[in-house]
């Protein structure tokens, strides 16, 4: 099914200092059309494109300090919300099967129409986390528009049914059953979705803590407190299924770039590594960063996608050889 899009202006021009606006998405999963928070800096328009793509619990806004520094670099540059996060559309999935919306499948799909839609181009896609695993999916069934791919700290997916011992595989289920169908869920979240708490888990997953700032937090939480966020985020926890980037990677024919904070404690670099690395070009450890190295080590992380942009295309993955910078 073919997708069809507007774009129109945001209620907000700008949100921490970056342009921001909205495009009119119809899913084809569900065949209903969403409004898609982005936001851009496209300079003159004529530089090539990247897309930005936020972890689970984040949104554009996690690259709030990367989209304007790229595009003083004449590139074209876009930070989307994926649907049910951010300020973007979040759909009940109570009201469907369980992760039936929010899987990689549809994201994937997302982030192919944008670059349809809104880009226009083929374009660099570079992701976070899960975003990752999203980015890959949209580069395997699109490989003619996206450019290349870069990871940072993508997600190992430790909780993907196929890496939980059988012995847990039903107590893990039957504890996302009661948090997903259950009032449990609901004060789980509320426990979470508090400044405090918010500020915890992100002094955690941050190499340096002092990185950690009210704007962030804010930037974080405010959306998380909108309608419908409790439940995106209860289904997506609920979500032991789906590809995993050891399935994805194989079948990518565009180039992968792949940065690892070496201090990130939810996603080990050396099981990365292990796993992934011989599908990159160049497996590049960024020493002291943790989780979220675009927020957390901004400049360094511009210059590294810059130079990945900038410079020529590598081999096809599956004949290149793996550079790792130590």
């Amino acid at each position: 099914m073919t997708s069809t899009g507007t774009t129109t202006p945001a209620t907000r021009a700008q949100r921490y200092g970056v342009d921001e606006r909205y495009w009119r998405w119809r899913a084809p999963r569900t065949n209903e059309t969403h409004a898609i928070r982005y936001t851009e800096a496209v300079g003159d328009g004529d530089g090539p494109a990247v897309v930005l793509v936020h972890g689970f619990g984040g949104n554009a806004d996690h690259w709030r300090r990367n989209v304007n520094a790229l595009a003083a670099t004449g590139k074209r540059v876009y930070a989307i919300d994926l649907l049910g996060y951010g300020y973007s559309d979040k759909p009940n999935p109570m009201l469907r099967e369980q992760n039936e919306i929010y899987c990689f499948e549809t994201w994937g799909k997302q982030i192919e129409d944008f670059l349809d839609e809104v880009v226009g181009t083929p374009a660099y896609v570079a992701c976070n986390s899960v975003g990752g695993v999203a980015g890959l999916q949209a580069a395997v069934d699109a490989p003619t528009k996206v450019r290349g791919v870069v990871l940072m700290n993508i997600s190992l997916r430790g909780l993907h049914v196929s890496k939980q011992p059988a012995i847990i595989r039903p107590f893990v289920k039957a504890l996302q059953r009661t948090l997903r169908e259950t009032s449990v869920g609901k004060s789980f979240f509320g426990s979470v979705a508090k400044a405090r708490t918010v500020k915890n888990i992100l002094c955690e997953a941050y190499g340096d803590s002092a990185q950690v700032t009210d704007e962030l937090v804010e930037a974080i939480l405010s959306p998380g407190l909108r309608e419908g966020a409790a439940e995106v985020f209860l289904d997506f926890i609920s979500y032991s299924g789906g590809p995993l980037p050891e399935e994805l990677l194989p079948r990518c024919d565009v180039p992968v770039r792949m940065f690892w904070g070496d201090k990130d404690p939810w996603e080990n670099i050396d099981q990365g590594r292990k796993l992934y690395a011989s599908y990159a070009d160049k497996f590049i450890p960024l020493p002291g960063v943790g989780h979220c190295p675009q927020d957390e080590a901004p400049e360094l992380v511009n210059r590294l996608l810059v130079e990945c942009v900038d410079e020529p295309p590598p081999p096809p993955p599956r004949s290149r050889t793996l550079i790792i910078i130590l």
